[in-house]
């Protein structure tokens, strides 16, 4: 197995996504990228680069492995960018000191080194290699809503990998027909009436979850370990539900980071939602513009206006985000980690991290309510926010207010 750095250059406006976590742990489809190069290169990951912010987090997430360390190779080395969601074929080709970029930015997607290079690019973020093939298009996540522009690709990628090639026993009373693949966890509960329609793709069901009464799963989707989704929940295809989510409604093309819940009615679509945020009952957002033309967006605030290049985009929702219930999301709209949301008005555009907005306006989420809130949340899961977490939740918070 070919050794490999994996690495987080911070390039791009990707927050709220990469707000507590790598980009490389970003789930931008069933699986994370860093999952996702793991299966598909047959990679022996050895090191790990982030940003210092990011680090404590990223060790104690992955704690198996050196992160900004580096005890060296006798080989040469695969250089990856966390912001490559895709596996693509010249990155496999390279040869020692040749790139593969991104071809409108010239950022570097993929390189393969020496190890005297690799432990250079340790220390300094360096990489010195010729580019041998150029990605046409957007080859890098650089915006929120481009987990959105990759989801396709990557869950179908994802849906193959998974797959486990054994048609499994189906549970009494479940409905299925179509002729993709049906993944299902032995560990998994699915109810009666649940009906499962494979025409338009592939559907895995992981470990430990469970599919209540009256659900419809439309492929292609996922279900992974420890999630549930609830009775007469409508899970439409490009949909992965993340670990530990407890769904429910109508949900379609979206992407759940983990260990959040849309546990009532509403629909929810062309979206991605981090992790312990809560949509309250009824909570409802747009993903097509009444115009039907391409969604324009704002990534972060005080940044401008940007096409999105998606005649479908929902909402982009970061983490520890709550809406109370019947809220509106509009088209488009990038909802930074740590905000509360009890208006009666619709919620749309770029809302900045850490906002509480109310009928009587938004102000600054205090510090000790957040904590207080966010801690209580993770408790319903018998988890409390560990002291990476925290101060790296502090950083964002004491960001948010001064920008404010």
């Amino acid at each position: 197995m070919t050794p490999a750095i994996v690495f987080d250059d911070g390039g791009g406006r990707l927050s709220p996504l990469a707000d507590l976590r790598a980009s490389f742990d970003i789930r931008t489809g069933a699986l994370t990228t860093l999952e996702r190069m793991r299966l598909a290169f047959d990679l022996a990951v050895a090191a790990l680069r982030v940003p210092p912010d990011l680090e404590s987090l990223v060790r104690e997430k992955h704690p198996g492995l050196a992160v900004n360390q580096w005890e060296g190779a006798t080989e040469p080395v695969l250089l990856l960018n966390g912001r490559c969601p895709i596996s693509y074929e010249p990155i496999a080709n390279l040869e020692v000191g040749q790139s593969v970029v991104e071809a409108s930015s010239g950022e570097i997607a993929a390189a393969l080194v020496s190890p005297i290079a690799a432990a250079e690019f340790m220390k300094t973020g360096a990489i010195e290699a010729a580019p041998a093939a150029r990605l046409p298009g957007i080859a890098l996540l650089s915006r929120p809503w481009h987990v959105r522009t990759f989801r396709d690709d990557c869950i179908a990628s994802d849906l193959e990998l998974l797959a486990d090639g054994e048609g499994p026993d189906l549970p009494q009373g479940v409905i299925v027909f179509g002729d993709a693949a049906l993944t299902i966890d032995p560990t998994a509960r699915v109810y009666p009436g649940v009906t499962i329609d494979l025409e338009h793709g592939p559907v895995a069901i992981g470990q430990d979850v469970t599919v209540r009464p009256g659900v419809t799963l439309i492929g292609p989707c996922a279900l992974l370990p420890h999630c549930t989704v609830l009775d007469k929940a409508l899970i439409k295809g490009q949909t992965v539900i993340g670990p530990y989510c407890k769904v429910a409604g109508e949900v379609g093309g979206t992407i759940f980071q983990g260990y959040s819940n849309k546990a009532h009615d509403g629909h929810l679509g062309d979206s991605y939602v981090g992790e312990w945020s809560n949509l309250g009952a009824g909570t409802t957002n747009s993903n097509l513009l009444n115009t039907y033309g391409e969604v324009i967006s704002v990534a972060s605030p005080g940044m401008s206006n940007e096409r999105t290049g998606q005649q479908f985009l929902g909402a982009i929702i970061g983490d520890h985000v709550k809406t109370a219930i019947c809220t509106r999301i509009m088209t488009g709209a990038v909802l930074h980690s740590g905000s509360m949301f009890a208006q009666t008005a619709a919620v749309s555009g770029c809302v900045p991290g850490f906002t509480w907005a109310t009928d009587a306006g938004r102000k600054p989420f205090r510090w000790e309510k957040f904590l207080e809130v966010a801690t209580a949340a993770m408790k319903r899961r018998k988890l409390q926010p560990s002291n990476a977490m925290i101060t790296r939740l502090r950083q964002l918070h004491s960001a948010a207010t001064a920008a404010g």
